[in-house]
């Protein structure tokens, strides 16, 4: 299982049937006091887990209960399709789950209505189990406090083709760490195969611009700012590379699997990938397979970019002190490498990424990935704004694509993305 990549335009549909007029209502409903007795009876609501984790989830269960007598955790699942139509409708109707697994863009448009606990106030003892990029991913500008608890991680290394790096004069065993390198690298590399070879096969994404260090966002997360200086470079330095052929000229219709494809017949050198794509070029290309370097995430920061689902605890609960202990529970060190070690998922509980299992080599495939991912997850950090909501990255991918394609500058297809996005964030 893989982090969902949420074809869901989520926080939209969240945002427009929850107005902030939803704040208050019932005994207590604001209130952030989580203290008191862990008993009674509580709702846990997943994301499509249960055909595959029943047996884990129900021992989950049965050792809260156990451990919290008095208790009692009614689980229930939802499928992926129409998860957030799902919330939306529960929310509008004061029935939504004592405990909810959301997405940073979910829980956003929850914790502007109120809906969502925040933990800095009711549950900061716990703050510090987790890794702090982790624990920050479901904090939301413009808006003081975290909303839900860190769960899974997920990230992905970056896997290179040595002998590529190799035929274009480029050491392949120090690939590109840095944007900068990267560019250099690819013109160097079209430059040499005239324009045969290229580097990159996607276009720039809002977690590039993050991890270029671009200020996405201002800091009262009013609007967006990925138009300044360093984002006109990044996209300037994206179209360098597109009119060299260093990023591959099918990359504005790119997909991972045809991004994929591109990698395993060896017409580009760099593409993110998984444990699972390793096994499947050992399998189909065996000499690209022989070939494969696997470094860390591009970026300029320092820092790779997580992908992160969180535990919410409903504000309105009637059994907020159960509620809270069940998410902390759900969430704890003890549960995540239960879980990890089960699914292709990284904890996201501080010292976990320590554990032989994300440190020891076993000289099989899916632990070399494992271990690359795990290494970078410590200090990652989730770029991608809570506020920014599948049409804003549908306008971002268009802006880059007239910018790619001369049809707008870098400045001004960046500033009509910003004033776009600016217009839907006003409006949710």
């Amino acid at each position: 299982m893989r982090i969902p990549r949420r074809a869901l335009a989520a926080a939209a549909v969240l945002a427009a049937v929850l107005p902030l007029s939803a704040c208050g209502g019932g005994s207590g409903a604001d209130s952030s006091d989580a203290s008191g007795k862990v008993d009674g009876r509580i709702t846990f609501q997943t994301w499509n887990l249960q055909a595959n984790f029943k047996d884990y989830f129900d021992g989950v269960i049965a050792a809260f209960e156990k451990k919290y007598p008095g208790t009692e955790v009614k689980w229930v699942d939802r499928p992926a399709e129409g998860y957030a139509d799902k919330i939306s409708a529960d929310a509008a109707g004061n029935t939504l789950p004592d405990v909810v697994n959301v997405s940073p863009d979910l829980v956003a448009p929850l914790a502007k209505a109120g809906l969502a606990l925040d933990l800095d106030k009711a549950a900061s003892k716990y703050r510090e189990e987790y890794l702090q990029g982790a624990w920050q991913s479901h904090r939301i500008p413009g808006m003081d406090g975290t909303y839900a608890f860190p769960w899974y991680l997920n990230t992905g290394p970056l896997f290179y083709n040595k002998r590529l790096f190799k035929d274009a004069g480029l050491d392949a065993e120090k690939p590109p760490k840095t944007y900068g390198e990267v560019f250099d690298a690819g013109l160097r590399m079209a430059g040499k195969s005239k324009g045969k070879i290229a580097t990159l096969a996607n276009v720039p994404t809002i977690e590039d611009f993050g991890r270029y260090g671009v200020p996405l966002m201002n800091k009262e997360g009013t609007g967006f700012a990925f138009n300044d200086a360093k984002g006109v470079e990044l996209l300037t330095r994206y179209k360098e590379l597109y009119d060299a052929k260093a990023l591959d000229p099918q990359a504005l219709t790119a997909t991972p699997e045809s991004s994929g494809h591109k990698f395993l017949t060896e017409s580009v050198a760099m593409n993110p990938g998984s444990a699972l794509d390793l096994e499947n070029f050992r399998k189909q290309a065996p000499g690209l397979y022989r070939n494969i370097g696997i470094t860390d995430q591009v970026t300029s920061t320092g820092r790779a970019n997580m992908y992160v689902m969180g535990v919410m605890v409903n504000s309105r609960s009637r059994q907020k002190p159960a509620a809270v202990a069940f998410a902390h529970f759900v969430t704890d060190a003890t549960r995540q490498m239960e879980f990890a070690r089960k699914v292709a998922i990284f904890p996201s509980t501080a010292g976990s990424l320590d554990d032989p299992y994300f440190t020891k080599e076993d000289g099989t495939d899916v632990n070399r990935v494992r271990i690359a991912a795990a290494k970078s997850l410590k200090t990652a950090v989730n770029y991608t704004p809570a506020l920014f909501s599948e049409q804003m990255k549908t306008e971002l991918r268009n802006a880059v694509a007239r910018a790619l394609q001369g049809k707008q500058s870098p400045k001004e297809a960046l500033d009509n993305a910003v004033n776009a996005c600016d217009r839907m964030l006003r409006q949710s």
